[in-house]
């Protein structure tokens, strides 16, 4: 692929990757390929040709990535993240190429209760991926997933990637600290590095019903009214999984073409910033459903308002969302309906 000059302020190039076939017999490493995204972005670098390796800790039996028998077209090696040895042994045996570094303790409410652990995996578990990555020379880019969650709570929004990191809970310092050591890794050492800062994402395949979408969905489905932990009022903005995934990968792509991109960070998001209660009643009224929630109250912890501004992603990558969240709520509601009913969750 030819080298495209340009600065972070001119527009994406017309690369073309996926019509030049970008991703066929590419060496691609994915962590936390079990996982909602990770799901899906593995699913998707199979289906356009790449020679994908998953590193792969806990064995996950509900993970879509099972489910669909994605995994029957990879190789797969058990291994944990923090194992930095393991890790720099997988990059240099299957010479890796293009590495997605998406494995993280992901549960806000988790992280609350056992602090020592997120931070030994979201943070430790960082930091030896990208000695690995430095220490490895076959790797050419490195996509590593923060999240919106790193910026903390800003006295002005939308969040834009030019704002200090400054999350407070413990959740969200292990998100700053980890891209900040992405950020490092970059700048010190020149790991060819992008980061992803993405909204919260939703759609099939989510199987943590503590998250508002699929436990909103499930409740209604089960004919039970859905339950926010909050008092309904906290504001955040949500994109659609197969969206997230085209950016991740538009990402990589672009940065094995313009090493100018390296130690950039990119927001994703739909930049429709929403209340839970509203969200929750978009989903109610989607579902023709005539329950109403019920509101707990209880969160603690938690940034009242939190949403991205994603200019940057249009202009230098050429991404935006190609779903209405409108029409991505009704193909995430298809698809539970389909695999609650299927698993014999509900009739």
């Amino acid at each position: 692929m030819p080298h495209a000059s340009g600065s972070l302020d001119g527009k994406a190039p017309d690369l073309s990757p996926r019509e030049s076939g970008f991703w066929r017999d590419r060496p691609t490493l994915v962590t936390g390929s079990t996982g909602f995204l990770g799901s899906w972005l593995t699913a998707e670098l199979v289906r356009r040709g790449a020679n994908v390796v998953c590193l792969i800790r806990d064995w996950i039996p509900q993970s879509e990535l099972l489910r669909t028998k994605t995994l029957d077209r990879v190789s797969i090696v058990r291994g944990d993240i923090r194992d930095r040895e393991a890790v720099e042994r997988l990059l240099g045996e299957y010479e890796i190429d293009t590495v997605f570094h998406l494995a993280a303790q992901a549960i806000v409410s988790v992280a609350n209760r056992n602090p020592l652990e997120t931070f030994e995996t979201n943070i430790a578990g960082t930091w030896r991926v990208l000695e690995a990555c430095r220490r490895s020379p076959n790797v050419k880019q490195v996509i590593f997933a923060s999240s919106d969650k790193a910026y903390g709570d800003q006295p002005n929004l939308p969040y834009h990637e030019k704002m200090s990191l400054a999350g407070v809970n413990p959740y969200d310092v292990s998100k700053s600290c980890a891209d900040l050591l992405a950020s490092s890794y970059a700048a010190t050492y020149g790991v060819p590095l992008a980061t992803t800062r993405c909204a919260n994402l939703f759609g099939g395949g989510d199987l943590n019903f503590n998250r508002i979408v699929p436990g909103t969905i499930r409740s209604i489905l089960r004919g039970n009214a859905p339950v926010i932990r909050s008092d309904g009022k906290f504001v955040r903005d949500y994109l659609y999984v197969e969206d997230a995934v085209e950016g991740y990968l538009t990402l990589a792509e672009q940065l094995a073409a313009r090493r100018s991109l390296s130690g950039e960070a990119f927001n994703f998001s739909n930049e429709l910033r929403l209340s839970v209660g509203d969200l929750v009643a978009q989903i109610l009224r989607i579902m023709d459903s005539p329950l109403e929630p019920v509101i707990q109250n209880k969160a603690v912890a938690e940034v009242r308002e939190a949403y991205v501004a994603s200019r940057k992603a249009h202009a230098v990558l050429g991404w935006k969302p190609s779903l209405s969240l409108d029409d991505a709520l009704r193909r995430t509601v298809s698809w539970y309906r389909s695999f609650l009913a299927t698993s014999g969750d509900v009739v």
